[in-house]
């Protein structure tokens, strides 16, 4: 059943940010992305819906759409297998973009799979993972500085369906650089964060942050220690292995202390940035008597 703009602008008047499901409409979360929560709403369960409420003006959503359409056909360009999808962009007292994506079953997850497939058969989806983020890396050597594509290439971030097909489906986040600028405004990731802490986040963190998607060893390392949050830390020595056979001959061999560091440094950043949140949350609600936009997930076990 195809959603339409007038149920999304429905839903988006009625909802409890805090409580989705005490909403109007009511939404069940079925995940959280870094700048985006997903939903699931009847009769539309075909669909998972990503919300969006990052824009104060049309143009910049109309921006952001544009870009998202882009980025989408340049994955599938450079051989990523994406789930259908189609952007809304809902403007009434604010403007929040929903984007609508194919529903995947739980089952096909990938992190799923690391727990119910024999360690054979998840090395084998995690060297597919692996080749399609090298895709990427082999598409901006050929087309770089035209275009240069990044990707989050996390074991949560893929499904495999229809016998083995690999889809890619963290795509919310449009980050690409055409002649070497990026063109995403950074400005708007900033505005999920505390505002007090925007300066410091943009000072220090924000362009590490975002340029560790345009490197191939990083997303490998990045991919290698998200092992430790989906507890397969048996699969680590040998994905380190397989990775380090797929790096560019000039690029320095991952180690697994370094995915061990790396881990414990994100697992930190991550859990600072989420108490952060909750605080900017209960501010804004308790003393400032606002509606906070973004919806937050519970404990998240790392």
């Amino acid at each position: 059943m195809p959603i339409t703009e007038d149920f999304l602008q429905s839903f988006e008047q009625g909802l409890n940010p805090q409580f989705p499901e005490r909403s109007k409409i009511p939404a069940k979360i079925v995940g959280f992305g870094e700048i985006s929560s997903i939903f699931k709403i009847n009769p539309y369960n075909d669909w998972v819906i990503k919300r969006l409420p990052l824009f104060t003006k049309k143009k910049e959503a109309n921006l952001y759409s544009i870009n998202y359409n882009t980025y989408t056909s340049k994955l599938k360009q450079a051989g990523l297998g994406l789930p259908k999808d189609k952007i809304f962009i809902i403007s009434d007292k604010k403007v929040v973009l929903y984007l609508a994506q194919e529903a995947l079953k739980k089952e096909d997850l990938c992190q799923n799979k690391l727990h119910s497939l024999s360690n054979d058969k998840v090395i084998e989806m995690l060297n597919n993972i692996l080749f399609n983020i090298k895709k990427i890396e082999d598409f901006n050597r050929k087309n770089k500085p035209e275009i240069e594509l990044s990707i989050d290439g996390q074991v949560s971030n893929w499904a495999l369906v229809n016998n083995n097909e690999l889809l890619y489906f963290d795509t919310s986040t449009p980050l690409f650089k055409i002649n070497g600028k990026e063109q995403l405004d950074p400005e708007l990731l900033l505005n999920s964060t505390p505002k007090a802490l925007r300066w410091i986040i943009r000072k220090f963190f924000l362009q590490e942050v975002m340029d560790r998607y345009y490197d191939i060893r990083l997303v490998f390392i990045d991919l290698i220690a998200n092992l430790y949050k989906e507890k397969r830390q048996d699969l680590i020595d040998e994905t380190i292995k397989n990775a380090n056979k797929l790096l560019p001959e000039n690029v320095g061999m991952i180690t697994r202390k370094e995915v061990d560091k790396y881990y414990a440094n994100d697992k930190f950043i991550w859990q600072l940035f989420l108490a952060l949140r909750r605080m900017d949350r209960w501010l804004t609600t308790n003393i400032f008597n606002k509606q906070y936009e973004f919806i937050l997930p519970g404990k998240i076990k790392r």
